[in-house]
């Protein structure tokens, strides 16, 4: 049974005033496995309802969402349920599927006896929205994104002590070298990480088997069950259709990640994707890999300048796999050997910068990137922290990052900027710059969520001359 750290999130939530809780995310992350050991730790009663497996108990949603109803007409499908007002925990699981249960929340939500806790998998598919007739109720229901295992959850999970995790975090922080041994195991063990990946099941096969072979076959079967689901989405009476269109473009844009990223410069380019239709069709299929969570996009910038949306150029953009894992299956069994060999080489650096984007992603960082137009400097990747601009660049080997220290050495055309240098290195320092290991990013601490806003007392205020 995994460890992972969305579980003192969903803790935190119900112990204190919420609302009821949607966990989104790409399939097959674990989402339900996770609320359910959640509900059943910590409450004395669990009402789970399959919305995609079980479509009779929908009928339950579609009244006037008065809550006594709809539960008369939940036990009447689910024999064994019991509502214990203050002690139940209502999960309704693939809630995309039921539009009527969505809207119901706000219902839920006002009567409070009960707390509710959904998961979804293709919320932010369009297909998905246009059935929400009754509508989706503003300030009613919570959201969170669940990803894949981090490398500190893979950590964890190994059965690593908690004073070495602690060590390297501390040593991150104070920017203190770390003992080579224990930088070296750190070392191999990410080159474990990025060929497992977070996927839960290729993580308990590796750690059961430690047979890089059938993590391989898992990871095939779980992007292979993913694309079944490319243009699934529902009608206008809420019934399962397939766009089979956009699913062959989905399709296509996906399987031309591993041409994209052997480019020098990995923009992405619509004229790699091996489908019929011009580049603006092509791209509904990538914004359907997007929607449902597969593919993150870091786009370039005009100037190295806060804040960075304001200097977006949105059609020019890479593209990265959430997961390194299942986009090194997706590169060959030559690419996984030369990894746990040490070699990152392959594909140009493009495992390693899919490392720091999929990093960057799961910790809520939009991802930018600067290309000049010349070509010259080009900074992996760019993100804002404290008012102000952070220069990263990511090195497969411990090369020297020449644009980096290019962009460091002209502040006056470029600006003053803090520089960080992601290599196969131990922490250290350079002229303007810090360097981390590949790893750190696994060890940075999440920023808090702040849910309460102070609001000023303004009873005092008095205009001039009053």
């Amino acid at each position: 049974m995994l460890k992972r750290d969305i579980l003192q999130y969903l803790i935190e939530w119900k112990n204190r005033p919420h609302h009821p809780l949607v966990v989104r995310g790409l399939r097959q992350i674990g989402k339900t496995f996770i609320v359910k050991q959640f509900a059943q730790q910590f409450y004395e009663n669990v009402i789970y309802l399959d919305l995609r497996a079980n479509t009779t108990v929908h009928k339950a949603f579609d009244g006037d969402f008065n809550v006594d109803k709809m539960i008369i007409s939940i036990t009447a499908t689910q024999i064994q349920a019991r509502f214990i007002p203050g002690k139940t925990i209502l999960i309704l699981d693939e809630i995309q599927d039921c539009a009527n249960a969505r809207s119901s929340l706000k219902y839920w939500d006002l009567d409070g006896r009960f707390d509710v806790i959904c998961t979804g998998s293709f919320l932010g598919v369009k297909g998905f929205r246009v059935p929400y007739n009754r509508g989706i109720s503003v300030g009613y229901e919570e959201q969170i994104t669940m990803y894949p295992l981090t490398f500190r959850e893979f950590l964890i999970n190994t059965g690593m002590n908690d004073d070495v995790l602690q060590y390297v975090s501390n040593s991150i922080k104070n920017k203190t070298m770390i003992e080579e041994t224990v930088h070296n195991s750190m070392r191999s063990l990410y080159h474990q990480y990025l060929i497992v990946g977070g996927m839960p099941e290729a993580v308990n096969t590796f750690f059961e088997t430690h047979d890089i072979n059938a993590v391989r076959q898992i990871q095939t079967r779980i992007l292979n069950s993913i694309k079944d689901d490319f243009g699934r989405y529902k009608d206008s009476d809420g019934n399962d259709r397939i766009n089979e269109v956009l699913k062959l473009r989905a399709e296509a844009c996906l399987n031309s990640l591993p041409a994209q990223l052997s480019k020098e410069y990995k923009k992405f380019q619509y004229s790699f994707v091996d489908v019929k239709g011009h580049s603006p069709e092509k791209a509904d299929g990538l914004q359907y890999l997007e929607d449902v969570g597969l593919i993150v996009r870091a786009f370039n910038t005009n100037q190295i300048s806060y804040p960075l949306e304001g200097q977006k150029i949105s059609k020019e953009f890479k593209v990265f796999c959430i997961d390194t894992g299942l986009l090194v299956s997706m590169l060959g069994q030559d690419t996984a050997s030369k990894i746990l060999d040490g070699d990152m080489s392959a594909y140009k650096g493009a495992i390693a910068e899919n490392m720091v984007a999929a990093a960057f992603a799961k910790d809520d960082k939009k991802l930018y990137y600067f290309h000049a137009p010349s070509g010259s400097p080009e900074l992996d990747f760019l993100f804002e922290e404290n008012g102000g601009v952070v220069i990263v660049e990511c090195k497969s080997t411990n090369n020297r990052a020449t644009s980096m220290k290019f962009v460091i050495s002209n502040q006056k055309k470029y600006g003053t900027h803090r520089a960080i240098k992601i290599a196969d290195a131990n922490i250290g320092g350079g002229q303007g710059f810090e360097t981390f290991p590949l790893y750190y990013l696994g060890f940075l601490p999440k920023a808090p969520y702040h849910n309460i806003i102070d609001i000023p007392d303004v009873s005092k205020i008095v205009p001039p001359g009053i």
